[in-house]
Formats: C-alpha cells, sequence, structure tokens
C-alpha cells in the first residue's frame, strides 16, 4: 500500500483541491488518511479506483 499527497492526488485526478475535498465531504470520493497534526495523505489504490469507476461510467454511457 502506497499513500500519496494531494499534488499526486490533484495530478491522477485532474481535479482542485476544493472539488476534492468537496467529492470527500459528499462521500463520493476516497477519505484521506490523518497523518498527524495537519497531514494527510490518501491511499493510492482507492484513488486509482476512483478513477477507474469514472472511465468506466463513460464507457458504460449509451449515446443516443
Amino acid at each position: 500500500m502506497r499513500l500519496i499527497k494531494l499534488s499526486e492526488v490533484k495530478h491522477m485526478t485532474g481535479l482542485g483541491r476544493s472539488t476534492i475535498y468537496n467529492l470527500m465531504k459528499d462521500g463520493t470520493f476516497p477519505k484521506s488518511v490523518p497523518l498527524g497534526g495537519r497531514a494527510v495523505a490518501w491511499v493510492e489504490s482507492e484513488v486509482e479506483e476512483w478513477v477507474m469507476a469514472r472511465i468506466a461510467e463513460r464507457d458504460s454511457a449509451v449515446d443516443f
């Protein structure tokens, strides 16, 4: 398991900081892991799964 910082999460998803935190609050994005103090990180595999789910949603959309 690898933990990644916000900058890498932003790079992987193309999302900004506030969007990531808003999606976390809505329960639609993986939660961060507190590391101590104000430091947090995300589990890389959880973020990758989230990205893959977005791709699957796109690919399953039916165009009319």
